[in-house]
């Protein structure tokens, strides 16, 4: 079951948020460190043309302070369970990675100013693998099919972001204790859509520990990952599949999860994907969708959404940017309770009917 308190846990509160901050500090120096890494490579940068506006900084940080604020209340109101402190095994982890992420930077520069968005080609995996999936998203090397990739992915985001990528992420965790009030968790089944390095199912086992946990995502790599992340806890099915087709039966799932995984799929791609979710779910089941804010969702933030897809390769982003998403969920028989918007991120929480 999930964390039960007869008051609110305004210790372990302060604490989170405390470890928020340290983790904003962390994050925002080493984005500072690679911006400076990336000027001394010599590669020059992609300019970026934008027409509409952004935040100032100060306007940015109150914003990232409040998601950091709001994702400790998930701790005083007993939803999440406060980070710990790190090992010294998972610190030396952490460093090895980094430092990994850091030596790759010149190439990656490199990549970024040629465009070249093909190095997943080199490996094996891709002949199994969809089109729209088979390039260098983020101009990482091998995109989301390496091992090196998945290694790097979370240290990767978490810079890009300020460290704001895991209380983005566990915005979900409230609409989820909502939905599973009242219930035996043993009884609950959750789906976790593209669950990537698993950094969301391990949030959700933490919180919930009861559930039935399930992960889908296309990369073998990003599972064993996955697999990794879980370790020590109780274990989730990992399925390697295609969102368009999940191997699982009609009205299966209580609740389905999915994190920015929309803006990396061709328009066509996100209905078929939506469709699946929505078949999988039990009537009255909960959908919870993250993922990277829209047009016109915070207008002053718009040549944010302008710049991302200039600066990084992320061919579906532009049209995802102005996508109808309550006319794509509710043609799946889904309709919408609430919209949280996050930091950069979109929370919606949908119900099929």
């Amino acid at each position: 079951m999930a964390v039960q308190q007869s008051q609110a846990d305004n210790i372990g509160m302060a604490r989170q948020y405390a470890g928020n901050m340290v983790r904003l500090g962390w994050y925002s120096g080493l984005n500072w460190l690679a911006e400076r890494r990336n000027a001394a490579t010599g590669v020059p940068e992609q300019k970026v043309h934008r027409k509409r506006p952004v935040p100032s900084r100060s306007e940015l940080m109150a914003d990232l302070r409040s998601l950091l604020r709001q994702d400790a209340e998930l701790v005083r109101d007993g939803i999440a369970v406060a980070d710990a402190v790190e090992p010294a095994a998972g610190l030396i982890d952490h460093i090895a990675r980094l430092r990994a992420m850091f030596a790759d930077l010149g190439n990656a520069a490199e990549r970024r100013h040629s465009r070249t968005s093909n190095t997943v080609s080199e490996l094996a995996a891709v002949a199994d693998m969809p089109d729209y999936f088979a390039q260098d998203f983020h101009f990482q090397k091998g995109g989301y099919l390496s091992e090196e990739s998945a290694r790097l992915y979370d240290v990767q985001v978490e810079t890009l972001f300020y460290g704001a990528a895991s209380a983005m992420r566990r915005t979900a965790l409230r609409p989820i204790a909502e939905h599973l009030a009242g219930k035996d968790q043993r009884q609950v089944s959750l789906l976790d859509v593209a669950c990537g390095t698993g950094r969301l199912l391990r949030e959700i086992r933490l919180a919930f520990p009861a559930l039935r946990l399930t992960g889908l995502d296309l990369s073998s790599s990003y599972l064993s990952e996955a697999a990794a992340h879980m370790n020590g806890l109780r274990s989730a099915q990992l399925i390697a599949a295609n969102a368009e087709q999940i191997p699982l039966p009609t009205s299966s799932q209580d609740i389905v999860t999915t994190v920015f995984l929309f803006h990396e799929l061709p328009g066509d791609v996100r209905r078929r994907v939506a469709s699946e979710m929505a078949r999988v779910l039990k009537p009255g089941g909960r959908l919870v969708f993250i993922d990277s804010l829209q047009m016109g969702d915070k207008p002053n933030w718009d040549g944010l959404l302008e710049a991302f897809p200039q600066r990084y390769h992320e061919p579906y982003y532009r049209q995802y940017a102005i996508d109808d998403l309550v006319g794509i969920f509710s043609q799946s028989g889904l309709r919408v309770e609430s919209t949280l918007l996050a930091f950069l991120a979109k929370v919606m929480v949908w119900r099929k009917s």
